[in-house]
């Protein structure tokens, strides 16, 4: 990388953006834009993709926030397909010079921003990070999203390692994390033929695929709330957090997995793993989910999709 093409690291020269990703949001999207335009550091621009909402997202944000760029689709393109077009047009077309991508539900602590770019600044240019990340936590401070090393399988890391300014990972959610512009003119745009579900740990495979890394800054903090999610006792008493996805989204993410390592990223070890960790949730489904044959079906639908490359959008949320 030479001087002239390397990432502005500056807190006052560097350009952020912010790209949410939201569907009918109207009663939890107002709190999300509060937080992003109270950040210490102040943001260039703020960006919501609406993917096609039919409640009052759109006439909110204008009434409210007539600040925000609203970029409206004509059709529910999944997270895939909205953050695509979030990133090409605030990274490509706009040229800012990294991204802060966010689910509609996430709120960041207001000093996140700068803290981020404060360790960025920090870096050696030669390090090549190219995605930064919050640590996203739920109301009581506890990691509700862990960042995960990827070894042909889910590795969590230490508690001890997750309390170092700086944690150094493989796969990272969309909400929180921020991309820099040229990582996305490099590897491209998240995949839009994922829906949703699997799209930010693909983004992350590649990046890390094209020597990037990903950094997680532990200090600046998202609150970032699993839906349904409760402590459950699995085998031999262990506790386990187990969260409750509607079918649809079962579909989705068996169908992502299996893709990945069957076509994307393939290896013996990671297809054994990604069977086991499927047949696992299907326990899960089975011992705790109130929609059991609905997720199991769509689950095995997902596999099978997933084995043969079938992508695209199957399912709609209301399905």
């Amino acid at each position: 990388m030479t001087e002239e093409d390397a990432p502005v690291f500056s807190t006052v020269e560097c350009s952020v953006a912010s790209v949410t990703t939201a569907y009918n949001s109207a009663h939890e999207l107002a709190r999300h834009v509060d937080a992003l335009l109270r950040q210490d550091r102040p943001l260039q621009e703020i960006v919501v993709v609406d993917n096609a909402s039919s409640d009052e997202t759109s006439s909110m944000l204008a009434t409210r926030y007539p600040q925000v760029t609203v970029l409206r689709m004509a059709e529910n393109l999944g997270t895939g397909g909205a953050l695509a077009a979030g990133l090409a047009y605030a990274a490509l077309e706009k040229r800012h010079d990294w991204v802060w991508m966010f689910d509609q539900d996430s709120v960041p602590a207001p000093a996140a921003l700068g803290l981020m770019l404060d360790e960025a600044r920090q870096f050696d240019m030669t390090a090549e990070v190219g995605i930064l990340a919050t640590l996203p936590v739920d109301t009581d401070m506890e990691i509700s999203s862990t960042p995960w090393l990827w070894r042909n399988r889910f590795v969590k890391p230490s508690p001890e390692l997750l309390k170092r300014p700086i944690v150094f990972t493989d796969l990272v959610i969309t909400s929180g994390s921020m991309v820099r512009r040229d990582v996305v003119e490099k590897i491209g745009l998240p995949r839009s033929d994922f829906f949703i579900d699997f799209v930010d740990y693909e983004y992350c495979l590649r990046a890390r695929s094209h020597g990037y890394k990903i950094a997680v800054t532990t200090r600046a903090k998202l609150y970032h709330e699993i839906g349904k999610a409760r402590r459950v006792r699995f085998f031999l008493g262990r506790q386990h957090l187990w969260s409750q996805h509607h079918p649809f989204r079962e579909y989705y993410f068996s169908r992502n997995l299996a893709y990945c390592v069957w076509w994307l990223y393939p290896s013996v070890p990671a297809k054994g793993f990604a069977l086991l960790h499927l047949a696992r949730h299907a326990v899960g489904v089975l011992l705790f989910g109130p929609e059991r044959l609905a997720c199991l079906t769509k689950m095995l639908q997902g596999v099978f999709d997933g084995l043969r490359a079938s992508l695209g959008v199957r399912f709609l949320p209301n399905q």
